[in-house]
């Protein structure tokens, strides 16, 4: 399978990002992949290669580029509980510069240019999904880009309800794109799910706002104490189905 780490044009400058796709020289659907907070790294990478192989062209960036190519902090094989505090004190100064409404803009615009006019991606619009954080982005990229993006998929998502202008369930009215969200087990009070799917609601949004038996917050995540294989298996499930249905004709 090819994997290339590639440089994509942005006004900020060049942002670094993996991509994989399935060998054989024919086009394949595209789909954005936002990383979780700790960005771009193997499990990421091992991720794309996973969906790659069931038929897509996957471009994860850099959430970090403006600070350096990824890793732009040094990240332990596995980030355990002992480690995690001191990690993310490091990268939470850099996350709240990447993650203003104009910068997310800014970079979903270049990301997805870059993604539509690859040789080896089809035609048509394509999927984002994301993962904590990295949900935010997807709802924000799904929502500028209406006609760009047909499915929206986030997992054990961060800050998706909150009381600021800019939330991202403030954006659902713009989505034209099937939504699916997958929770851990206390990653939103009923209270906050309820306000979500009210907005879902609203908008007449097509959607699915899911919590996943068993996990916790980040259970995706093969490098982290959080991960769970059961919640990996569904989530890919979820996923492929949504992608299936929405981007890859099926």
């Amino acid at each position: 399978m090819p994997t290339h780490t590639l440089w994509i044009p942005t006004e900020d400058g060049l942002a670094d990002a993996f991509v994989a796709f399935p060998d054989g020289g024919e086009c394949h659907p595209g789909v954005l992949l936002y990383s979780d907070a700790f960005g771009l790294r193997p499990a990421l990478k091992e991720m794309a290669r996973e969906l790659a192989g069931h038929g897509y062209y996957v471009l994860v960036p850099n959430l970090y580029h403006r600070h350096g190519p990824a890793p732009v902090v040094d990240l332990p094989a596995h980030i355990g509980e002992a480690v995690r505090p001191a990690v993310v004190a490091r990268l939470m100064p850099l996350l709240e510069a990447a993650l203003t409404p104009e910068r997310t803009a800014r970079d979903a615009d270049a990301y997805l240019t870059f993604l539509t006019a690859r040789p080896e991606v089809a035609a048509g619009p394509v999927a984002v999904t994301g993962y904590c954080i990295g949900t935010l982005l997807a709802l924000r990229t799904a929502a500028a880009q209406p006609d760009r993006v047909a499915a929206v998929a986030g997992f054990h998502p961060g800050r998706v309800v909150t009381d600021g202008p800019d939330s991202p369930h403030r954006l659902v009215p713009q989505l034209t794109a099937e939504v699916h969200l997958g929770l851990a087990e206390g990653d939103m009070s009923p209270e906050v799910i309820g306000e979500l799917h009210r907005a879902l609601d609203a908008a007449g949004a097509r959607d699915t706002c899911e919590i996943y038996p068993g996990t916790v917050h980040g259970f995706t995540m093969s490098d982290t104490d959080a991960f769970s294989a059961d919640g990996l298996k569904r989530h890919w499930d979820r996923l492929l189905t949504l992608l299936d249905r929405t981007v890859a004709g099926g």
